[in-house]
């Protein structure tokens, strides 16, 4: 499976908990867009609209080979497909608990572009200071490991 738009700072922001694959409705430009890599997944998150999921704030630019006017609007809100028992439980999980849908990265699967969502917790600035210390912290012993004084 080749990822085409990864969200680097979703793991960062957030502790995942669930992910699950969706398919995505989109136009022929923006297929041909999140082939040629273009996209951005940053700030990106899904929400329950009349028992269906919708993507907001996933910006696909416009496919332009020629410098051709777009006629697709980059930042709208798409629908996302699941199997209905999929929907129902996110629903309900969203609900229940203080929890956020979020797109983790967009990828091919069989020549299909499918979305790779996660039910997160969001992450509060004391857990955001211990990874960065935790990262620091692994990154100064495997530099010490490398060149023994």
């Amino acid at each position: 499976m080749k990822t085409l738009i990864h969200n680097r700072r979703a793991k960062f922001d957030y502790t995942v908990l669930e992910t699950f694959e969706a398919g995505i409705v989109l136009m022929g430009k923006e297929v041909k867009s999140l082939k040629g890599g273009q996209g951005k997944l940053e700030g990106a998150y899904a929400f329950v609209s009349g028992g269906e999921i919708m993507l907001l704030n996933m910006h696909i630019p416009p496919y332009q080979p020629k410098n051709t006017m777009g006629t697709v609007e980059p930042d709208r809100s798409r629908k996302l497909l699941l199997k209905k028992k999929e929907i129902n439980y996110l629903i309900g999980k969203l609900k229940e608990k203080k929890l956020t849908l979020i797109p983790l990265r967009v990828y091919l699967n069989k020549g299909k572009i499918k979305l790779e969502l996660g039910l997160a917790q969001g992450k509060t600035k004391l857990d955001k200071r211990e990874a960065i210390k935790k990262r620091e912290a692994e990154r100064e012993i495997r530099k010490n490991a490398k060149y023994p004084i």
